[in-house]
């Protein structure tokens, strides 16, 4: 009986991540849930503002935290609500990189909605938590329920326990 679960397993294990690839995964993301409502600061090496379009552009080591969230990127596009209460969205570009307690996300885009608490990675994401790592061509993350959903092309290596 044994080995025939040592023969299974793996197949019950690849056909789960098959299928977790073709309908995208579901994943806990971050310690906590993220307050949105939170105030967003951000630093950076340079600011560019556009008074007619309502848009500013960070460059150069771009850090943005909210709360316990952090997220780093080579250039940060802030696009305010047309009252100018606020900001609407940000749109990360380069090497970005969303940290939220203990998991971390790389990719080549973020577009953050604030309103809506959710953050669209795009562009070779990988997202790792402690010794597990997912990738795929997208992951939306939902900031108040603390949850993302990966989508295209989701790979992952399962650790089964045995050395």
């Amino acid at each position: 009986m044994t080995v025939l679960r040592l023969i299974l397993l793996p197949l019950v294990l690849l056909t789960a991540v098959t299928m977790a690839a073709a309908q995208g995964t579901q994943v806990a993301f971050g310690a906590i849930k993220q307050d949105t409502d939170l105030p967003v600061e951000v630093t950076a090496n340079n600011l560019a503002v556009d008074q007619a379009t309502g848009e500013a552009v960070f460059t150069g080591d771009v850090i943005v935290t909210q709360g316990e969230m952090r997220l780093s990127a080579k250039r940060l596009l802030v696009v305010y609500r047309e009252d100018t209460q606020g900001i609407e969205r940000m749109e990360a570009t380069g090497d970005v990189v969303l940290v939220s307690g203990p998991d971390a996300a790389e990719s080549e885009r973020a577009d953050y909605s604030i309103d809506e608490g959710v953050i669209v990675m795009t562009g070779d994401v990988l997202l790792t938590q402690g010794p597990s790592a997912l990738t795929a061509d997208r992951m939306t993350v939902q900031l108040e329920s603390g949850t993302a959903q990966m989508s295209g092309s989701v790979k992952t290596i399962l650790q089964t326990g045995n050395n």
